[in-house]
């Protein structure tokens, strides 16, 4: 029986340049109107009881080429379970080996969570006691941007995640935070502050398999200062949201290709910065990394210079423009190295559990914020 490749489902990307013997040779497909490219998610039939060597030949060209080192492809047999593959990256190719042991195979650069997950995450929370549901706008396809909200204290909170639609471990800590916000533990946060959550910003790019961009090739965490209906409706409809609310605490969720940490990032640089401000960004960072081992404040990105933040990005604008305590969270593709674990790396499983205890911290320092 022949092996065939196929990526042409929800979220997938790959093209096959050739197959020779047991040797497949791919290429990851640049966003749509973008150079960006990296993430890859695609299926193997016709290989039952096969070793199989992958190559993506174009890696060298990634938008993040030096993030390969140390960096394993993820494989599964049923979609559910996504094991590390021992990979391997010499002179711009990608590669790694794996015995088929069932009828099909898949591989992709995270565990996916495809736009069929995120519609069952919707149906299944908007369902639940006291969440509301709004649509607040649709992206350049036409696909909804979902707003959730769950309580009724007076701190306004937003999550929000999946700007660039590649970093699929985001939506995996949503799935958490949604979880926990609707049972019991949530209590004392939600009579505190009212969360608005939006899961996905980029349905678009999700669907079509990007990396880091919309269906315009837009990167929309570059669109806060000045969003449009053209070019970044998903960014203009959730920032008119929160013009409406206003915004205390914001927490955006991404995932880094190449710090094999969770870390955060601040608002330093901001042009109202003041000690005092960020002195609460700081707490929450300590909190977090106090509570618990799967997050750590010694490895993260340069802080901007005073005066030097960038207001295009949304925790900067969001800080500026609100006064709000605004946090970039960044998991990685990787592992977390400082607790590793070395069949599955960083997982959907680690991610819904960083997402509680994110929102556990915050409720401890709610009424402080």
């Amino acid at each position: 029986m022949s092996i065939t490749i196929n990526a042409a489902f929800d979220g997938g990307n790959i093209r096959v340049v050739a197959i020779h013997g047991d040797v497949v040779d791919l290429e990851i497909v640049a966003d749509h109107q973008s150079d960006f490219f990296q993430w890859f998610y695609f299926r193997v039939a016709g290989a039952r009881g096969r070793t199989l060597t992958f190559r993506i030949l174009n890696a060298g060209k990634s938008a993040y080429p030096f993030a390969w080192p140390g960096y394993r492809t993820r494989a599964s047999s049923d979609r559910i379970a996504w094991r590390q593959a021992e990979t391997s990256y010499a002179d711009g190719v990608l590669e790694w080996r794996w015995t088929v042991d069932g009828e099909l195979a898949w591989f992709a650069y995270f565990a996916p969570y495809t736009m069929e997950q995120h519609e069952a995450l919707i149906a299944r929370i908007a369902a639940r006691p006291g969440v509301t549901h709004r649509e607040l706008g649709q992206s350049l396809d036409g696909q909804a941007i979902d707003y959730l909200r769950v309580g009724d204290g007076p701190k306004q909170v937003w999550l929000y995640a999946r700007q660039h639609p590649g970093e699929s471990m985001v939506e995996w800590w949503m799935e958490g935070a949604l979880d926990w916000l609707t049972g019991p533990a949530a209590a004392p946060l939600l009579a505190a502050a009212t969360v608005h959550i939006v899961p996905n910003m980029n349905p678009d790019g999700t669907r079509r398999g990007h990396l880091r961009t919309n269906a315009a090739g837009v990167n929309l965490n570059r669109e806060w200062h000045a969003p449009t209906v053209e070019r970044s409706p998903e960014v203009l409809c959730v920032l008119d949201a929160m013009n409406e609310t206003g915004v205390d605490f914001a927490l955006d969720v991404h995932g880094d290709e190449a710090i094999p940490a969770n870390f955060i990032a601040g608002y330093e640089g901001i042009p109202s910065w003041t000690d005092e401000h960020g002195a609460k960004f700081y707490d929450f960072q300590r909190r977090l990394a106090a509570h618990t081992a799967d997050f750590q404040i010694e490895r993260g990105y340069e802080k901007s210079k005073p005066g030097n933040a960038n207001l295009s990005m949304s925790t900067n604008q969001l800080a500026e423009r609100f006064g709000a305590v605004s946090v970039t969270l960044e998991m990685p593709f990787k592992d977390h190295d400082p607790n590793p674990d070395p069949e599955f790396g960083w997982s959907p499983e680690r991610s819904k559990a960083l997402g509680v205890a994110c929102l556990e911290t915050l409720a401890g320092m709610i009424g402080e914020i």
